[in-house]
């Protein structure tokens, strides 16, 4: 016969056992009923460019770690949410396809795609009719284009657009009263298309465009600067030399070399950029280490965009705890979204055009200059609006697509 002290300690046993069967079965059901958000991250092999500089390496990887680093920041909101985000990475061959690779292995099976294309294969990608089924994340563009006239109510971007940037920099030259300027264009299409946004820029906030030269020397730049940047800098006084170079052909060979002593800015000298190995301020420090903890480099723009890109489908299905198309793009492009960027503001999507609304560093080589908008720039709405196109501006039909 059991004593009063065994039966109670056989009870208490019996009663622990079956909390434990029970928590356990408990888990087992919530991790059988996990919410899955799959993401695919399309890209293709670059070659090499041209070496300019043996200080910048060849990045062959540019975009992809960032978009890792975001998953891992979802799931880790994930385990409380029983949401589990998974990246499928699908990196197309140099000489591959993009859309026939779109076509076979993501369309109808991901319906949130992170896209590092250019301008024209984003555009080819976003006309694929597979495609109108998904939200493409951009972010490698920077094309004002594809914010106006050639916009897709099915592309979301997520680096500052040519404009932003362009406007970025004339608000903090108002504000240094540096207001007369010389342009200097480099030999690409991408060049025009940069001068274009900073000869908007410039009208928009009553800055002069005193001289424009365009950079057509064929010889090496850095072989001949010292005796020719002078002679061809030789203009009417202006306050600073804006540089369009975005592929860093001369740019860089103008400072110090110029007649006369003037800052440059543009693609060179100041930059107006997304993200910038300076930047430390509201917890972009932290973000910097993780990342080159993790992958071993600096974070460049490509990956802060990937990044945000992860982090904004992230929000939007633990906001609203689904991972279905319809009601995470409405969410995505609702008031109610924001998502934090390491940038002080909260960042937005703007419904009109799908820009991604961000402050806008300025940075020098080794120091960060300003944030902008520069306090002073106000908008009825929000003043990261004053950047780029704002709405009555926006040439983008999203309504009749």
């Amino acid at each position: 016969m059991l004593s009063i002290k065994s039966f109670f300690q056989i009870t208490i046993k019996c009663l622990l056992l079956t909390q434990l069967i029970a928590v356990g079965t408990a888990h087992a059901a919530t991790a059988k009923a996990k919410q899955i958000i799959n993401i695919a991250y399309l890209t293709q092999e670059q070659a090499p460019p041209p070496a300019l500089s043996n200080l910048d390496p060849f990045i062959k990887d540019n975009g992809l770690p960032g978009a890792e680093l975001g998953i891992a920041d979802n799931n880790t909101t994930g385990q409380f949410t029983s949401q589990q985000f998974v990246l499928k990475a699908f990196i197309v061959p140099l000489d591959g396809n993009v859309v026939d690779t779109y076509n076979k292995n993501i369309a109808g099976q991901y319906a949130f795609i992170v896209v590092n294309l250019p301008a024209t294969q984003l555009q080819q990608l976003a006309d694929v009719p597979a495609a109108k089924q998904a939200v493409l994340f951009d972010v490698a563009t920077t094309d004002d284009e594809l914010r106006n006239g050639q916009c897709r109510s099915n592309v979301l971007h997520l680096l500052p657009s040519r404009a932003m940037r362009a406007d970025a920099l004339a608000q903090y030259m108002m504000k240094k009263r540096w207001t007369k300027w010389f342009l200097v264009v480099g030999p690409n299409q991408e060049d025009r298309l940069y001068a274009d946004a900073i000869k908007r820029a410039a009208k928009r906030f009553g800055m002069k465009i005193v001289a424009e030269k365009t950079w057509e020397h064929t010889f090496d730049a850095r072989k001949t600067a010292q005796s020719d940047v002078a002679v061809f800098t030789q203009v009417d006084d202006y306050d600073v030399l804006v540089v369009a170079d975005e592929q860093g052909l001369f740019g860089e060979y103008l400072d110090y070399r110029t007649w006369l002593s003037r800052p440059v800015i543009g693609t060179q000298g100041l930059q107006a950029t997304a993200w910038h190995k300076t930047h430390e301020q509201w917890g972009a420090v932290q973000m910097q280490n993780r990342f080159k903890d993790k992958v071993g480099r600096w974070m460049e723009e490509q990956d802060y965009g990937a990044y945000l890109a992860a982090r904004a489908i992230g929000e939007a299905a633990t906001r609203i705890k689904s991972n279905e198309l319809k009601p995470v793009k409405e969410y995505l492009l609702s008031d109610q979204f924001a998502l934090q960027g390491y940038k002080g503001n909260p960042l937005s999507f703007r419904p009109w055009d799908g820009q991604l609304r961000q402050p806008v560093l300025l940075s020098a080589p080794r120091s960060q200059v300003a944030v902008a908008p520069i306090e002073g720039f106000l908008h009825p709405k929000t003043e990261l609006d004053t950047l780029g196109y704002d709405q009555p501006e926006s040439q983008c039909q999203w309504s009749k697509q």
